[in-house]
């Protein structure tokens, strides 16, 4: 923006904002957040079985999952079956209302690692297992 000064010359304001640090500082915020947000909102694939009944989750609890591959992970961190008691103890403690744990395993899981796990989880003192499933579809659904 230029005005004329008393003397007759031309001058320019100073007052334009200089918009290019804005632009730098918007791109790099956007760059971090198109790589880090498929990271938050990746979780652990699980084809759970499929079932008739199905109750619905409204608690947030402790979430104890078998993979296709077996591994075993608690609340997404892998954890080695062994360890799950003492976790499962030392994360839930001696609040009765806490010992309360979801199972979810995909559906091609031998039984015999849903069984060890299931024991693990006994071993932890927690008797209160809901085991995760999804409903049935019709057949006109895909």
């Amino acid at each position: 923006m230029a005005y004329t000064a008393k003397n007759g010359g031309t001058q320019t304001a100073l007052s334009d904002i200089n918009i290019t640090p804005l632009v730098d500082v918007v791109l790099v915020l956007l760059v971090i957040f198109m790589i880090t947000a498929p990271v938050l909102q990746s979780g652990i694939q699980v084809n759970v079985p499929r079932t008739k009944t199905v109750k619905q989750i409204t608690q947030q609890r402790t979430v104890v999952t078998i993979d296709r591959e077996q591994r075993v992970y608690l609340d997404d961190k892998p954890v080695n079956v062994n360890d799950l008691p003492a976790l499962l103890q030392e994360k839930n403690g001696a609040n009765p209302a806490n010992r309360v744990i979801y199972l979810r395993s995909d559906e091609r899981v031998p039984f015999g690692a849903f069984a060890s796990v299931m024991d693990a989880v006994k071993q932890a003192g927690i008797t209160n297992v809901s085991i995760v499933t999804r409903p049935i579809q019709s057949p006109s659904e895909p």
